[in-house]
């Protein structure tokens, strides 16, 4: 049986109890007089979850199980004698087995992987058939269990509350245990690191060259200086150059000047901005914005203009966290009391007067708070830096120069054909784990500065 027809087939176990409670309480309240705490749905809700609930959660737990419990069924068989030794090709032989047996490949690149297959398939159906037998017999006795408790005195109200109180707790955890498993994956794949390279020569050399590593001193060309710099020049300098004055002045002119019919087309048709995928505005950077900066360049005398400079990444970045900016500030503008800005009109100030003494002053909290979390997002920006920055790591000031930033060598380490525990490698996380520690620290610092704003201005 197919994973999804299982998933239909236990939905449908639900439906068919939630009915069968539902009408059972009906029933009872037809011929008893005794007073009912639950409602017939809150009966049949109670019934129809004791038998989806433990079914599905068994079914998750089996999903990451089953697939162990079959490897080792498959060592077992005389076959799997012939193996070579834990490692890389003892993988690579299991892994094609797997893939025969499933029915994704038609071929394998060694015999002894086509040998296997026949294996892998029976073990296979026979840990599949287990895990759908034992999800039925859990469904079935979760129902069973449950509707015989199906009473006029039973409070079956409260013990539905509990029971989707516990899923929406064990939602919500979802969140905070993917956070757990990517801060733990690049920590302990950091320590990896930093076995090998010091942090010292890590986080202060200024030599950053992965493609040639000394296995003498892996520290003198792994320093990532360069690539902070890449980044902070390129997501710190020009896109905020491009975001925050757009940005601010479109905040500006949607709260104070535009007309209620302007505002409702023009501040949709602004947020669109942040809803383009980035790979677009890659290839926008990428065929558009580069070309011209290095024509400008050129035209400017400057003779080492790049097709993959900062400035070009830079701009087109600074566009795409406009709506970040623009967002924030329009935000706290219209959270700024207007008896400050009739005082100040009353006063005899302009509007112009009005707005840069008074208004943007008083809403500046949030409005930095916009910026940092912009900030945030186009330092952790991938796609426009791919397609639009440069490999090459440099300590430059020049705008029109190629440089590079942390999210692009990021990319360009895990897609080479290193070994996966080489120091080149293994940057890619150290560099992960500096990127996540950045941003961490500038999204709270934004969510600190919000909130201050807030209880200002409640």
């Amino acid at each position: 049986m197919s994973p999804l027809t299982l998933l239909f087939l236990i939905a449908a176990l639900g439906l068919v109890a939630w009915v069968i409670a539902r009408t059972r309480a009906r029933r009872f309240r037809r011929v008893t007089r005794q007073r009912f705490n639950s409602l017939p749905q809150h009966h049949g809700w109670y019934v129809a979850l004791c038998t989806v609930v433990p079914a599905l959660t068994f079914l998750l737990i089996w999903y990451f199980v089953s697939p162990a419990l079959v490897t080792d069924a498959v060592l077992a068989t005389p076959r799997a004698a012939m193996l070579p030794p834990p490692g890389f090709d003892r993988a690579a032989i299991l892994s094609e087995a797997r893939e025969i047996a499933a029915g994704r490949a038609f071929g394998a690149f060694t015999p002894l992987g086509q040998a296997l297959a026949p294996a892998y398939a029976a073990a296979q159906a026979r840990f599949d058939t287990i895990g759908t037998v034992v999800a039925l017999l859990l469904a079935f006795a979760g129902g069973a269990w449950s509707f015989l408790r199906v009473r006029p005195g039973f409070s079956a109200r409260s013990r539905t509350e509990g029971l989707i109180m516990w899923l929406l707790l064990a939602a919500s955890l979802v969140a905070i245990a993917t956070t757990v498993g990517i801060v733990l994956s690049l920590v302990v794949e950091s320590a990896r690191f930093f076995r090998i390279v010091p942090v010292a020569d890590f986080l202060f050399g200024t030599h950053w060259s992965p493609s040639v590593i000394d296995p003498r001193d892996p520290g003198a060309a792994l320093g990532a200086v360069p690539l902070f710099w890449g980044t902070f020049f390129i997501g710190a300098v020009f896109a905020m150059a491009v975001a925050v004055p757009l940005g601010l002045m479109s905040a500006i002119y949607l709260t104070q000047y535009a007309t209620p019919r302007a505002r409702r087309w023009m501040k949709p048709l602004l947020e669109v901005l942040a809803g383009v995928p980035t790979v677009v505005y890659g290839y926008f950077a990428a065929l558009t914005v580069a070309p011209a900066v290095r024509q400008v360049g050129s035209a400017l005398g400057i003779a080492a203009a790049s097709s993959e400079s900062a400035l070009a990444a830079g701009l087109v970045m600074g566009i795409m966290i406009i709506p970040f900016v623009s967002s924030m500030a329009d935000d706290s503008l219209a959270a700024v009391p207007s008896a400050m800005r009739d005082g100040s009109l009353a006063m005899g100030a302009t509007s112009a007067e009005t707005i840069k003494r008074v208004l943007v002053p008083a809403a500046l909290p949030g409005v930095i708070g916009g910026v940092l979390l912009a900030i945030s997002r186009a330092v952790g920006e991938t796609m426009i830096v791919v397609m639009a920055a440069s490999g090459i790591a440099t300590l430059t000031l020049n705008p029109f120069a190629s440089t590079t930033t942390v999210t692009k060598q990021i990319v360009d380490l895990l897609t080479g054909e290193a070994e996966f525990a080489s120091a080149k490698t293994l940057a890619a996380f150290a560099l992960g784990l500096t990127l996540f520690a950045i941003t961490l620290l500038l999204n709270v610092v934004a969510l600190m500065v919000v909130r201050r704003y807030r209880e200002a201005y409640d």
